[in-house]
């Protein structure tokens, strides 16, 4: 290597530093005016001016929504972990046993199987919702979790994805190993495919509860009662009261929502990366 091509490559590594630098600002500036708006008072903000500079009003807000009652933070805290958790849990479990089924095993249908959840795919989730409420309303199941937890089995996107990660990533020779061992078919899914899936599991762990943890229109239909409440209904109700708008408050509770998320992505972005060190290094 010529000391030009040498320098031409450090010229090169450098903008692309400045450039994910850049990127990583841009990605965080607006968690940064929320929380920042959340110190500040609602005549402040109705200014227009972003400031990056916290105020001194973060006290008087957190008082204004421990006087709310319909925003009720731990209450919130459970109820969204709770369904969030348990969709995250059985949309991975369910869409990974689909996925492996539909690489590991060849059957008469397979193809068109895979093509049918290509087709759900393509069709809008708000088609469905006036049809899946008249459904839930007939069963009794409103003000209930499990309309908002069981649905996330048949998750095609999901599906989808795990499937071409298995595609990429499976040999079927472990899997043959495992049966001439003597293992389950069971057996072989939990103790060697979920391992072998961890990058795409965490990966779309995170899309799975993020999104469920942000639903509103779905659990606002659904859950009437107040103590069922999850932490987006709480805050869109902060925001009905048109005379009184305590915008810092609304803030301050929006910071309160995605502070979960953060921890969620924080904990399962080292299993990501974890499986792009190994992919690069497979032979």
């Amino acid at each position: 290597m010529t000391h030009g091509e040498w320098r031409l490559q450090r010229v090169l590594k450098i903008l692309i530093y400045i450039v994910c630098i850049f990127l990583a600002i841009l990605s965080l500036f607006p968690f940064v005016i929320m929380i920042v708006n959340g110190t500040r008072s609602t005549p402040e903000i109705q200014r227009g001016a972003i400031s990056l500079i916290p105020s001194t009003n973060m006290l008087k807000n957190l008082r204004y929504l421990n006087s709310s009652r319909t925003f009720v933070p731990l209450t919130g805290f459970f109820n969204s972990l709770l369904i969030s958790g348990f969709a995250t849990a059985v949309a991975i479990y369910f869409s990974s046993l689909t996925a492996y089924a539909l690489v590991a095993y060849n059957w008469k249908f397979r193809q068109p199987f895979f093509s049918f959840i290509i087709g759900i795919m393509m069709i809008p989730a708000q088609i469905t919702t006036i049809g899946f409420f008249q459904f839930i309303y007939q069963l009794g199941l409103t003000n209930n979790y499990l309309p908002l937890i069981l649905p996330s089995i048949a998750a095609p996107t999901v599906v989808f994805f795990m499937r071409q990660y298995l595609v990429s990533t499976l040999s079927i020779d472990i899997v043959d190993s495992a049966r001439i061992d003597g293992a389950g078919e069971f057996f072989a899914f939990n103790r060697i495919m979920l391992p072998i899936m961890k990058p795409a599991i965490a990966t779309q762990a995170i899309f799975i509860f993020v999104g469920s943890w942000n639903a509103l229109f779905l659990p606002m239909v659904l859950l009437t009662e107040k103590n069922m409440y999850t932490m987006p209904i709480m805050v869109s109700l902060l925001m009905g009261d048109f005379y009184r708008q305590e915008l810092g408050s609304i803030y301050l509770g929006l910071g309160l929502t995605v502070l979960p998320l953060f921890i969620v992505y924080f904990t399962l972005s080292r299993y990501i990366i974890a499986g792009v060190a190994l992919g690069g290094v497979k032979e």
